[in-house]
């Protein structure tokens, strides 16, 4: 089939080159001229395992990139919206790009609708939305534009209730294993009308997987739904760690016991300094600011997010009570990104506590793999090293903030330290000597 893909992000991008690799025709579309540069010379604009190579693979037959809608959607079959859902400082989400892709695209269905041939063609939003926005806010504008779009207008054929379908098709993909959650995943979730869905579902065909499908909105409730859960085991794991902490109990040894109950299960069960990421904390907080317009007070899912925010200033509390006073003293952060295999710090739980080691004067020399880049843009003051042991390098403190593998292997490192004090935000190391803290154990 061939699809256009709106937004080169890391949805974008993913679903984009992971079509291709199942054997379908593939142009991604971005404003950004720079990504579609980028893209059509086989570079990543994302950092993610299995991207490189299936770009490599793809660029050139299978997948392309334009900053052309018209280009795009004139001969494509089906076209997904992934652009940002960013959230303001209510929690509620920002739906201009999504308006403004569906705007474009209806007035690239408009003059693509002129010729019969071309007639059907099925919009997927894939962006994460509200329940409700898909049927309210983008299908809306697709129709009205493709009735009275700029590109020639909508010329007949049955009316544009006939030559467009939308549904809504959620991504559950984890950053850093994007490309093997899409190839191997564990439910596919497409709703729309019967037609609009079986559109889509051939796109998944060569993939073993039972496709639930459903309504729009519904399909909207299940991402939601999906990520909240998620996130409150997180949040649940580290309120009994703080207990656990205060009872002087080791808490992963809790979770590895209640974990092997099948009901429960064992991911997401590490307690520690929280979660971030694009997801979680963006789309608890877009619920609880639905549930709230619709009149209802979200009482768990307040306190999920309330536990993640106080996470990191527990790191904070536990090294001032292992070194006294801040100001003036070398504190080693290891980690940026919100997680592993990754260099987005978005949400990132080390962002609080650089910003708190900062107001109490400390000086901040930090290290991660991928991330210090994009730290850099938030936190230009900060000391950023190209290795671990140049940021343990006569520090009096260190704080472990993200889950990289290296860090587990560090020993000997902390000896360059002015004074061995170690806060683990993630149980990353084992040390023998000095000060060694966890938050949650």
């Amino acid at each position: 089939m061939n699809v256009a893909i709106i937004g080169t992000g890391y949805v974008g991008t993913v679903t984009g080159v992971c079509f291709a690799e199942l054997g379908h025709n593939v142009v991604c579309v971005d404003v950004d001229t720079a990504k579609v540069d980028q893209i059509n010379a086989g570079i990543p604009p994302i950092h993610e395992q299995g991207i490189p190579a299936l770009l490599k693979k793809h660029v050139g037959k299978r997948l392309r990139a334009t900053d052309d809608y018209n280009d795009a959607i004139l001969k494509s079959e089906v076209t997904f919206i992934c652009v940002g859902t960013p959230s303001g400082d209510d929690g509620r989400i920002d739906l201009s790009i999504v308006r403004s892709a569906s705007k474009s695209i209806g007035k690239a269905l408009a003059e693509r609708c002129v010729d019969a041939r071309y007639a059907y063609h099925v919009v997927v939003v894939k962006s994460t939305v509200v329940p409700g926005t898909t049927d309210d806010v983008v299908l809306p504008l697709i129709r009205e534009n493709v009735r009275y779009g700029g590109y020639g207008g909508y010329k007949g054929y049955g009316g544009a209730e006939e030559v467009v379908g939308v549904t809504m098709n959620p991504e559950f993909l984890r950053e850093g294993k994007a490309v093997h959650d899409f190839m191997n995943p564990d439910k596919i979730v497409i709703g729309g009308d019967i037609r609009a869905v079986d559109t889509v579902a051939r796109l998944y065909k060569n993939i073993l997987c039972e496709i639930t499908r459903t309504d729009t909105k519904t399909a909207e409730m299940i991402k939601y739904a999906n990520n909240s859960f998620l996130a409150t085991k997180i949040s649940f794991a580290n309120e009994i760690g703080n207990i656990c902490k205060k009872l002087g109990i080791d808490v992963y040894e809790v979770m590895s016991a209640i974990g092997k109950d099948f009901r429960i299960e064992g991911q997401f069960l590490n307690a520690g300094a929280g979660f971030g990421g694009s997801c979680f904390p963006k789309d608890v907080k877009a619920l609880i600011g639905r549930a709230s317009e619709l009149g209802y007070d979200p009482l768990l899912l307040n306190a999920v997010i309330r536990i993640n925010e106080e996470q990191p200033m527990r790191m904070v509390k536990l090294l001032a009570n292992r070194i006294g006073d801040i100001r003036n003293r070398r504190i080693a952060v290891l980690g940026l990104s919100f997680k592993n295999e990754t260099d987005d710090i978005r949400e990132s739980r080390s962002i609080p506590v650089i910003r708190e080691l900062l107001n109490r004067g400390a000086t901040v020399a930090a290290y991660d793999p991928l991330a210090s880049e994009n730290m850099r843009e938030v936190f230009p003051d900060v000391l950023y090293c190209d290795s671990a042991k140049d940021a343990l390098d006569g520090a009096d403190a260190c704080m472990i903030m993200t889950e990289w593998t290296e860090f587990g292997s560090l020993d000997r490192e902390f000896d360059a330290m002015r004074d061995v004090v170690v806060i683990d935000g993630r149980r990353m190391v084992s040390l023998d000597r000095g000060v060694y803290d966890g938050i949650c154990w």
